[in-house]
């Protein structure tokens, strides 16, 4: 109830703020999922600045709440009417109370890359899904990666096929640039100089909403540390909400070859350097998979993870570009024999554009 009378008084100012003309060379980033420069908004804005520095942007992030109110419910209210352009990495619920003024292009880059896991209206139900469908109305683009997930993306956010764009994404432009990836792995190997000529695994599992007041890593850690040895290290990277509450007394026990980089700055830095990825549900995959390394998928819970309304949008043994492991021994058989086969028939499958120009089309396509 709260946050709906937010939404509302967001909304109510947004409405008066659009008796002031619109500024055609103002744009308005929401990047309440990922406020980083490796993340689709941080591309663009780097991009802005770097290209075309009269273009002046706006920020909103989780940093951004009603505790500051001035700044939240006046400041930025007034920015977003005058803006001309607005880029979203998530859904912003205060849309969902008014309709953006004529002329306005909203652009939804969304998180994620591809689609494996249900999400938007294909998963959200009750007063979150309608809210989630009115504030989607006022997509005019929403960017792709390919053709492949067109249907999905269209049906997630409840939009006509003719705005869903399959331009690709500004994040696969960032893991295939060669130059920035060396420089993410130099800065991970400046901060941690001894696992330079060491074997890394990387974990990085999906968020599950029942994690967070009850947080656990559904894995082995000594069991795995004494596989890897002295020759390898264990990542953990864990949602942020999750690791929050991870006990104390996990975090300060972990084995010496297991670190905890739930709150590295870098997630791509991460994929960098990691010899092996293992995860689960999570769209990561669509980003490390365009390095040609192992993936080795823990679904520990599938069967449960499946049938509690969040579910696939394909099938999802056959469809991911690794092989499953349901349990700790089949994880531990996995990690002793890497398989990388399905990669490359993943990439060609799944991924459109891998020229590096995805952010060129964005730019071409909003500012032209």
């Amino acid at each position: 109830m709260i946050k709906e009378i937010g939404y509302r008084l967001f909304s109510i100012f947004y409405k008066i703020f659009t008796v002031f003309p619109q500024d055609p060379e103002s744009v308005f980033l929401i990047a309440t999922h990922d406020k980083s420069a490796e993340g689709n908004i941080g591309i663009v804005a780097n991009k802005l600045a770097r290209e075309m520095p009269e273009y002046k942007c706006t920020w909103l992030t989780r940093d951004n709440s009603y505790k500051n109110p001035i700044d939240y419910f006046l400041k930025k209210p007034y920015k977003l009417a005058r803006s001309k352009y607005i880029f979203l990495d998530n859904a912003f619920l205060p849309l969902s109370y008014f309709k953006v003024r004529r002329g306005t292009k909203v652009v939804q880059l969304w998180h994620g890359t591809g689609a494996i896991k249900k999400f938007g209206q294909d998963y959200n139900t009750g007063k979150l899904g309608e809210l989630e469908r009115r504030a989607n109305e006022n997509i005019t683009h929403l960017i792709v990666d390919s053709e492949s997930v067109a249907v999905e993306y269209a049906g997630a956010f409840g939009v006509d096929d003719d705005k869903v764009m399959r331009i690709g994404l500004p994040r696969t432009d960032y893991v295939l640039d060669k130059d920035i990836m060396n420089k993410l792995k130099a800065q991970f190997y400046e901060a941690y100089g001894e696992l330079r000529q060491r074997k890394i695994v990387l974990y990085a599992p999906t968020f599950r909403d029942s994690e967070v007041d009850n947080p656990k890593i559904n894995m082995d850690l000594q069991r795995i540390s004494d596989l890897l040895g002295e020759e390898g290290v264990l990542l953990l990277r864990l949602h942020p909400f999750v690791a929050k509450n991870m006990p104390d007394e996990v975090k300060d026990n972990l084995p010496d070859n297991v670190y905890d980089m739930s709150l590295y700055p870098s997630v791509t830095g991460l994929l960098s350097v990691a010899d092996i990825l293992i995860t689960d549900y999570s769209s990561i995959i669509y980003e490390y998979v365009l390095l040609e390394r192992p993936i080795i998928f823990y679904a520990y819970d599938l069967e449960e993870f499946s049938s509690n309304g969040r579910s696939f949008y394909r099938d999802y043994e056959t469809f991911v570009p690794g092989p499953i492991a349901r349990n700790q021994d089949e994880l531990e058989d996995n990690l002793k024999v890497c398989d990388n086969s399905k990669s490359k028939e993943f990439v060609q499958r799944e991924i459109e554009h891998l020229d590096g120009k995805s952010t060129d089309r964005l730019f071409d396509l909003i500012f032209s």
